[in-house]
């Protein structure tokens, strides 16, 4: 069986979520109190995993604002909490036909529903009883005769009914009317939600305040658990010790602590293998269990009998620290671990709710987690967790993700009026505060699409990545190397934001190069990058390398003359306006930069010239590509250093 779909209504902050489809891994997006645990929660109590008795609460559960009501709102004292479609999956469907045949079946899916004064959940089913019957009469080869005693029944109950009326029931007769009367008020429609009710997953809801204790002391638990009160973060530490094949009576009784020891450190080992595989946020880390007895001078209750501690110890500073002492995400993780392996180790079929999971964590150990989910869990559970941060939305299936928001109708001149909470999908009705989640999601995720490819080229802006472009199509046109296709070019907006954009983008097997320009000013920059941790040695250059002057952006790759005659047929300049090389190096001489040198130059111009800006010759290059076409000393000498920048950057990868 399969969550295919649920909805939940008169539960805490929801009037009526409606109905949102789950998936594998479902994550449910909304601020803070926009209803996220609500759902969750009322997803566990309609069948809970563990030792939860399955319903609601009435007076804790419904609507406040609506609690006066609910009399008046359900005369029948009834109110439907959760309501919940599943998928009949294959094997379901074998083990149906097994007993009660192919055709027993009408859909693939079957409802439950669960609420105020249902004294258990409810099934909706889609079967025809008939065929039922007649594959139960065949199974137990009745003959025509036979058959003719149940031959107008409806239902299992009919038949039971038919055949016990039967004066002289013949051997066959009776087994089948011992099965029939073997089933739920002969019913065959319960015998079959039974089966699949058997088989259906529950609900183990995990939160994000659940952590495991750092100590315990084994008396005090011992006797919490026998007054019922054990605290969550003590069971944690329970299911621990279970997983690790101790008991706690075991602990309290033994004399002799090593073999405990034992167990405890072989537990704790596996345990942490599995967590440092999704853990990258320090590798050198290891779960320590240290068996005692309680000091006298220690505070109560640890103060005397068995005492259990963990401790995590840092490999390469050599030290250990007591458990609780650790970072808030690493010990939800761990705890999150136990209590996961702890029920795998049960072997139950679960649909695991994660409210907020990772809270805690940074952002890059929230990606981890999720990389955990879709690994680990999705292929043995479905997953629904809510979050509101932006690492934990899954930009690569946004169709997974489903908007929580808490609505309010607003009315002009009058109150506003709640509707509470809400899931759906349409992001088109949804406030910009609930979105915001999967903006950042998005805004991380096509940041990463269109800037970081396996090898990044970075340069200062679009018109460097359409001059290298049109320099390296002009050198393959004459059978020469020009910049290898496994370079993308990447836009970083200049050299000011050119740290930031590898901080943020470099890492994660990426090779990250930098061609950049160069003025005075840029100097100190340009040192810091190249001595920047982040990029590999060698990885930077400046135009000015490859130009022969102090100073020079990617347009002094072009020699005067070729640079000129683009800027000129770009923007139509008149004759008596033309630039020529001699002019480009009048019109400023502070700067040997010829793109400064053009700005300069169009500063001296008439009113109604056009503002120059470094893209439009650029993009007039390349859609003129024989500009640099043809075998004169000018094309020729621009080329060559052209070709000289791509040697470079190309033997980066060779």
């Amino acid at each position: 069986m399969r969550l295919k779909a649920a909805r939940v209504q008169h539960f805490r902050s929801i009037e009526d979520s409606g109905e949102f489809e789950t998936g594998g891994v479902t994550c449910l997006v909304g601020k803070n109190e926009a209803g996220k645990s609500a759902v969750l929660q009322a997803l566990q109590a309609l069948r809970p995993y563990g030792n939860i008795m399955p319903g609601y609460d009435q007076v804790r559960d419904y609507p406040r604002r609506f609690a006066a009501e609910f009399k008046a709102r359900h005369p029948d004292g009834r109110a439907v909490v959760a309501v919940t479609r599943w998928e009949i999956e294959a094997d379901d469907k074998q083990e149906i036909a097994e007993e009660f045949g192919i055709g027993f079946l009408t859909a693939d899916e079957a409802a439950i529903s669960h609420g105020y004064g249902y004294e258990k959940a409810e099934w909706t089913l889609s079967c025809d009883e008939t065929a039922a019957i007649a594959h139960l009469a065949a199974m137990f080869d009745l003959d025509k005769g036979e058959r003719e005693s149940v031959g107008r029944a409806k239902t299992g109950a009919d038949a039971a009914k038919a055949l016990s009326q039967v004066a002289k029931r013949t051997d066959r007769q009776d087994r089948f009317l011992q099965r029939l009367l073997s089933y739920p008020g002969g019913n065959i429609a319960a015998r079959a939600t039974a089966i699949l009710e058997a088989r259906t997953p529950k609900f183990a809801l995990f939160s994000h305040f659940d952590r495991m204790s750092g100590e315990i002391a084994i008396n005090q638990l011992i006797a919490d658990r026998a007054a019922q009160q054990v605290k969550i973060g003590d069971q944690i530490f329970i299911d621990f010790l279970d997983y690790a094949g101790i008991d706690l009576t075991e602990l309290k009784e033994s004399t002799q602590f090593e073999d405990l020891r034992a167990k405890c450190e072989a537990a704790s080992n596996r345990i942490t293998d599995e967590m440092l595989e999704y853990w990258t946020q320090n590798v050198a880390l290891e779960v320590e269990i240290d068996l005692s007895e309680g000091r006298p001078d220690d505070p109560p209750p640890f103060n005397s009998g068995p005492v259990v501690r963990a401790r995590v110890r840092n490999a390469v500073h050599r030290a250990s620290i007591p458990f609780s002492e650790r970072s808030a995400g690493f010990i939800w993780f761990f705890s999150f671990l136990v209590q996961f392996t702890k029920m795998r180790e049960d072997r139950e079929n679960i649909i695991i709710l994660l409210d907020e999971p990772g809270l805690t964590l940074h952002g890059k150990a929230q990606q981890d987690l999720q990389r955990y989910f879709k690994e680990k869990l999705k292929p043995f559970h479905q997953t629904i967790y809510s979050t509101h941060s932006p690492f934990m939305v899954p930009a690569e299936s946004l169709s997974d993700v489903k908007i929580v928001e808490d609505v309010v109708e607003q009315r002009t001149g009058k109150r506003p009026v709640p509707k509470g909470t809400k899931v759906h999908s349409d992001v088109l009705v949804t406030d910009r505060d609930s979105l915001l989640p999967l903006q950042g999601a998005l805004i991380c995720d096509i940041t990463r699409t269109l800037f970081a490819a396996k090898d990044t080229l970075l340069v200062e802006g679009l018109s460097d990545i359409l001059y290298l472009q049109a320099l390296s199509d002009a050198l393959k046109r004459r059978s020469r190397r020009g910049l290898d296709a496994r370079w993308t070019l990447s836009p970083t907006g200049g050299t000011d934001k050119l740290l930031s954009f590898i901080g943020l983008f470099s890492g994660n097997q990426l090779r990250v190069a930098v061609l950049a320009g160069q003025d005075e000013g840029d100097r100190r920059k340009i040192d810091q990058l190249r001595r920047n941790e982040i990029l590999r040695a060698g990885f930077v250059f400046t135009a000015a390398e490859f130009s022969g002057k102090q100073e020079s952006d990617i347009e002094d790759l072009l020699e005067p003359e070729v640079f000129v005659e683009i800027v000129n047929q770009a923007y139509k300049l008149p004759s008596e306006h033309k630039l020529t090389a001699a002019k480009l190096a009048k019109a400023d001489t502070s700067t040997v930069r010829q793109a400064k040198q053009v700005q300069a130059a169009f500063r001296a111009m008439p009113d109604g010239t056009p503002h120059y800006d470094r893209l439009t010759p650029a993009s007039w290059l390349i859609r003129n590509p024989a500009a640099l076409d043809g075998y004169n000393a000018r094309v020729m000498r621009t080329l060559e250093r052209a070709a000289a920048v791509f040697k470079v950057f190309n033997g980066l990868l060779d």
